[in-house]
């Protein structure tokens, strides 16, 4: 039975899952003595002074077997060569297999033959799991690779870079990786091990990095990807003496902060594309990177000189098209809101004074600048990790159902904690009728943004309204606003949550929800809350974390039938991160804004990956 169809009974029925999952459990388990007997299944023994020593040893042994077993039949290797030839990488599968251990060979089974203080623990498989164990894998690394073409239609280089990598470092690690193959839109064929490398590196070929002005050691630079400024992309400097942190760029803009008295021509970047420091959100990927060698990327290498021989003009239509173009997907686009010009001038000074405040700590100085609520969440916004304007060259104002919105204020905030330690943020300011700082979000990014507010066939009202909930919904996390997430969540709202975790550190995210069902390799733990059980968990997540934070990998917007008004349906692509926790996923929200002011999510859900029959799930499906 599907997890649709769990999720069907949980909203009817109320069948209780844990005890349909034990009784599928228990209705294939095989005796210990049945298994030594039969030739169908691989088992290990261990032995120790305590049981959790016999276990560790029992599944050492089990995964040797089953690489021995595997390994034997498939005779397999990956060799990859780059493009001067010199580099012949060789990654044996027999090494490859214990990256299936652990949090992922959860289709096992384990009994304790003799207990303390000389424990004796067998652990066994049947062999026709394993090919079940590499098809998992085959359909994350398939699902990698469409969210990177994906990401590649929008710009978002980060996304296309890291998906394909990962895909690419999942594949070496199968049974037979040549033989997975992708088809394009086009309807081509393509051996997925050749293909990802070769779309990395178109990807790197794509990317266009130059100077465009300085301000004492901080560097401005204009980013392209085909022609375009580019969505989001990540990367790396060297200053002389050591790489930088991961420094990102969005919507066509990044910048390089040199070490005081650089004096070179010119600066090496290196786009980064492996993101181990990112692969918490997935456990999986997190052991194939850390067992499998990686696959180099010559290419991600770039040197960027800093001086600007271009005239005034020049440089002005070059800041004219970061502007004005993104990699908008739609396939009719209306002119998109008008930025203010003159009567712009006073919230030009507001901002000054905010960019200000926050580059030397005196926030005190700009109390005038905020409406309660406002200031409340500015001061959770500068104590949000280690805050730092990095860039504000690019400001506009929009009209908004009077209110005047900025956007285009760049951020960056790190952390002491965690796998990805610092994150950027566009940073976007609503004014209200009296000029004052009524609200702050992190922003979607340009394409997004373009995306939404080009969509013709809907209202104006309606396309901010979405963008702004959007927003301050992955706003309302990161800041822990609590008290906003309870007013967007309807009182009998259907809440459905889940995280992927291990067995072997007993992980659980923001929900602390209990283990009621398993697919592939995973642990998944999902269940059904009610509002004021979302927010308790929630409200721990909150006190136990340092910072948290989700980005949208991709987000698409569907209006529901015309009895419903203004309701929307969107699914997400969100990676999740946490100082404790991280994972990725879908979610799907049903949200009626017939009240742009007051916006409430019917239904909310949450999926580990596509499922092979269905896909994601759908309003329709509740």
């Amino acid at each position: 039975m599907k997890i649709r169809e769990y999720l069907k009974q949980w909203t009817g029925r109320g069948v209780a899952l844990g005890a349909l999952l034990l009784l599928a459990l228990t209705a294939s388990a095989q005796s210990w003595e049945e298994v030594r007997e039969d030739d169908d299944y691989i088992y290990g023994e261990g032995w120790g002074s305590t049981v959790a020593e016999a276990e560790r040893q029992a599944l050492a042994n089990l995964i040797g077997k089953i690489a021995t077993n595997v390994s034997g039949e498939s005779h397999s290797s990956l060799k990859t060569q780059n493009s001067n030839g010199k580099l012949d990488e060789e990654s044996q599968f027999s090494q490859t297999v214990s990256t299936y251990s652990q949090a992922t060979l959860t289709n096992t089974q384990q009994k304790v033959l003799k207990n303390e203080p000389d424990a004796y623990v067998v652990r066994w498989i049947k062999k026709s799991e394993i090919e079940k164990i590499f098809e998992s894998r085959k359909r994350k690394a398939l699902d990698l690779i469409e969210t990177a073409v994906r990401a590649e239609k929008k710009g978002k280089v980060d996304d296309v870079l890291r998906n394909y990598y990962w895909a690419l470092t999942l594949l070496k690690s199968l049974q037979y990786p040549n033989e997975v193959t992708y088809t394009d839109e086009d309807g081509k064929e393509h051996v997925c091990t050749n293909w990802c490398k070769e779309k990395i590196d178109d990807t790197f070929y794509e990317l266009k990095t130059i100077y465009d002005s300085r301000d004492g050691n901080d560097i401005r630079l204009a980013i392209t990807y085909k022609g375009k400024p580019v969505n989001s992309v990540d990367y790396k400097f060297w200053d002389g003496q050591t790489w930088s942190a991961i420094y990102s760029a969005k919507d066509g803009w990044g910048v390089l902060e040199l070490a005081p008295g650089f004096s070179g021509s010119q600066v090496q970047m290196k786009y980064e594309y492996e993101y181990a420091g990112e692969a918490k959100i997935d456990n999986e990927v997190e052991m194939v990177l850390n067992a499998v060698k990686g696959t180099p990327m010559p290419k991600a290498y770039t040197n960027v000189m800093l001086e600007n021989k271009e005239k005034k003009k020049e440089r002005e239509a070059r800041v004219q098209m970061m502007q004005t173009q993104s990699f908008t997907t739609n396939e009719v686009a209306i002119a998109p809101p008008k930025a203010m010009e003159k009567q712009a001038n006073a919230y030009k000074a507001a901002i000054e004074r905010f960019v200000g405040a926050v580059k030397t700590k005196n926030y005190d100085s700009v109390r005038d600048l905020f409406t309660s609520v406002g200031w409340s969440m500015f001061n959770k916004l500068v104590r949000y990790g280690k805050a730092k304007v990095l860039d504000s060259q690019n400001i506009r104002f929009l009209e908004d159902n009077g209110h005047v919105v900025e956007r285009g204020l760049r951020m960056s905030f790190s952390f002491a904690s965690g796998g990805r330690a610092t994150f950027v943020e566009d940073v976007v300011l609503t004014f209200d009728a009296e000029q004052k700082i009524q609200n702050i979000a992190f922003g979607l990014g340009k394409t997004a943004e373009d995306d939404i507010l080009n969509k013709g066939v809907w209202e104006e009202k309606s396309r901010f309204a979405i963008m702004n909930f959007l927003e301050n919904y992955k706003t309302a996390y990161a800041l822990k606003r609590l008290d906003y997430i309870r007013s967007i969540f309807d009182d009998d709202a259907v809440i459905i949550t889940g995280s992927v975790v291990s067995k072997a550190n007993n992980v659980t995210n923001m929900e602390n929800q209990s283990s009621i069902s398993q697919e592939g390799n995973h642990i998944i733990k999902m269940n059904r809350q009610t509002k004021d059980e979302y927010l308790a968990n929630l409200k721990r997540c909150f006190e136990r974390n340092e910072f948290v934070n989700i980005r949208f990998s991709n987000n698409d917007v569907k209006k529901m039938g015309e009895n419903t008004g203004e309701t929307y349906g969107i699914q997400i692509q969100q990676d999740y991160y946490s100082s404790t926790y991280g994972d990725k996923g879908y979610l799907m929200l049903l949200v009626d804004i017939n009240d742009p002011k007051k916006p409430l999510i019917k239904l909310r859900t949450w999926q580990p990956e596509k499922d092979p029959d269905f896909g994601l799930y759908e309003p329709g499906d509740f």
